[in-house]
């Protein structure tokens, strides 16, 4: 009884992550049998980096919108590679706004990249837990 409701707890949270995730899933078997939490690892050391990057360069002025258009590039391009759509599209947004010069527009959109970054992690975290 209690198997099932971890095997129903677990498919909840991941039909909630993201489409994509399960294509990750598939290719983990036997002879890596972490290969999802290790690319998720992966992807947050990255992430974290291009956050960092990110902040400073907001922190520069005159801004360089062609530096801070290249950081959320790569993310995008990292959150595009785990099926993480709402990171995906928010980083569209910071783009967007970099290709308006818009200063003020980049920060709000960087915001949101954060706060969808946060609740995937808090999702992630709570799978993997779940799980194991």
């Amino acid at each position: 009884m209690e198997q099932n409701h971890l095997k129903k707890q677990i498919n909840s949270i991941r039909t909630s992550l993201f489409a994509q995730f399960t294509q990750l899933e598939e290719l983990q078997d036997d002879a890596n049998p972490n290969f999802v939490q290790e690319v998720v690892t992966l992807f947050y050391s990255d992430s974290k980096r291009l956050i960092g990057n990110v902040e400073s360069a907001l922190h520069n002025h005159p801004l360089d919108f062609g530096k801070l258009d290249d950081y959320m590039h790569q993310f995008k391009g990292s959150s595009s590679s785990i099926g993480a759509i709402k990171v995906k599209d928010e980083c569209t947004k910071f783009q967007e706004c970099c290709k308006a010069r818009n200063g003020e527009g980049c920060i709000r959109a960087f915001d949101q990249v954060k706060q969808e970054h946060a609740i995937l992690k808090g999702k992630l975290e709570t799978y993997f837990q779940v799980s194991l």
